[in-house]
């Protein structure tokens, strides 16, 4: 598939560690190639190539470790709306700055993604094209 034809995500990387694993599960998905990260500070920035690959019309996942949504609130105000917003605070991980989530907790949600969520995003052509 065309990194074109892949969905955009947009993550938190704010402070507490679930914050952190909204980032990582961003990362992981970009470096499988399901999934194209795109740089939420630049947006919040106005970096004008990253506004303009936001507004590109391009199937977006925002994902948000807490409920202040800080992704989905930093596209709204570039008036883009996501395809799709994860709340990982919807799958009762809890904000805190002590410790870590495990990679085995990312990995259950890269999957949960991967399964539920992705293939609503990325347009029946493409995948029939990369055949």
């Amino acid at each position: 598939m065309k990194k074109n034809d892949l969905p955009l995500v947009y993550s938190c990387s704010g402070c507490s560690q679930v914050a952190q694993l909204a980032n990582r599960i961003a990362v992981t998905l970009d470096r499988r190639q399901q999934a194209q990260m795109s740089c939420i500070a630049g947006v919040g920035g106005q970096v004008k190539p990253l506004l303009k690959l936001a507004r590109s019309g391009r199937p977006i996942l925002a994902i948000d470790g807490c409920a202040l949504s800080c992704a989905k609130h930093s596209l709204a105000n570039i008036g883009v709306q996501p395809s799709h917003h994860l709340q990982l605070a919807d799958y009762g991980l809890k904000k805190k700055c002590a410790e870590e989530y495990s990679d085995e907790v990312a990995e259950q949600l890269v999957q949960e993604i991967n399964q539920t969520i992705l293939p609503q995003l990325i347009p029946l052509t493409a995948i029939v094209d990369s055949e």
